[in-house]
């Protein structure tokens, strides 16, 4: 069988198991647990390495108690963005909440369009989902990495577009906002990616690390002058969120070089901090260092 064969049965077993009910996929996540983190052991040095930098205060036993209550969210995580293929939409607005919505539909209901940060944290797919169906007074645009193979990442794409969503590669961002300049929209980042190297224009202390930031949302912002605010996820318990519309800057225009991206960067550490757990921790987030002319600048930010 070719890979695009093998891709394509994945895809159908994947469907397939998308249609069976909550509780049965949280039996299957606890037994995907079981196998990620104590038989394959899957990036377990990672999510170590990453906690144990992150958080040099803790002892072994408190990383420890982090580490497996990640696995087990991850796996969690994994049934429910299989579920995004057959989800109602009357589950997901059960299982997603948007709190403060209304400060945001005060700037679309008047014709001005915004834009959301955001991060793997929570569940992060669900809550894009909702955007399109909490605010229906403007497009959603959401910025994704399309996936390598191609078979797949037009799987992910149809789920992400379900409800209203228009999917945009990231690559694609600077010429759709171009060419939406003159209607009512949302686009929303993912502000906590690891930029390229080449990319890495701006490094900061994150949880305890030198951190290379991406710029794109602060130059958008400062560009378009449109309000900014963090979509902060709260876990209430599994398979429930919460998010919070938190405005972090109204008028972009007005900030200094950096300024919104030292508030979001600050802003996702904190919602870290607050509930390690569930933000991504097998992704190689650290895996750029700066260059020595940039050492320098990481401490002495204002």
């Amino acid at each position: 069988m070719t890979r695009k064969g093998f891709s394509s049965l994945g895809i159908f077993l994947l469907t397939s198991i998308s249609l069976l009910p909550m509780f049965i996929l949280y039996r299957l996540a606890d037994l995907l647990y079981v196998l990620v983190y104590h038989v394959f052991g899957y990036r377990r040095a990672v999510v170590r390495g990453n906690l144990k930098l992150s958080f040099p205060e803790k002892s072994d036993a408190e990383i420890n108690v982090i580490e497996k209550k990640y696995y087990k969210f991850l796996a969690s995580l994994v049934v429910e963005i299989v579920k995004m293929k057959s989800i109602s939409e009357k589950e997901l607005k059960k299982r997603v909440k948007f709190k403060n919505a209304d400060l945001v539909n005060a700037y679309l209901q008047n014709n001005e369009s915004v834009l959301f940060c955001s991060a793997h944290f929570g569940n992060y797919e669900w809550v894009c989902m909702g955007i399109g169906l909490e605010f229906s007074a403007g497009d959603h645009y959401p910025i994704y990495k399309p996936l390598s193979n191609p078979v797949f990442d037009n799987w992910f794409l149809q789920m992400r577009s379900r409800f209203g969503n228009r999917m945009v590669s990231m690559r694609q961002t600077l010429r759709t906002i171009q060419t939406t300049k003159n209607t009512t929209s949302m686009f929303t980042f993912g502000s906590d990616q690891a930029p390229s190297n080449g990319e890495s224009n701006y490094w900061t202390t994150f949880l305890n690390q030198e951190t290379s930031i991406q710029l794109g949302i602060e130059k958008i912002a400062k560009k378009s002058n449109r309000p900014v605010f963090y979509l902060k996820i709260n876990y209430l318990k599994r398979g429930y969120y919460e998010v919070d519309c938190v405005p972090i800057c109204l008028n972009p225009a007005e900030t200094a070089e950096f300024e919104i991206t030292l508030l979001q960067t600050r802003f996702l550490e904190e919602m870290i901090k607050e509930a390690p757990a569930y933000w991504l921790w097998s992704h190689r987030r650290w895996k750029h260092k700066p260059p020595a002319a940039k050492v320098k600048e990481v401490y002495t930010e204002a």
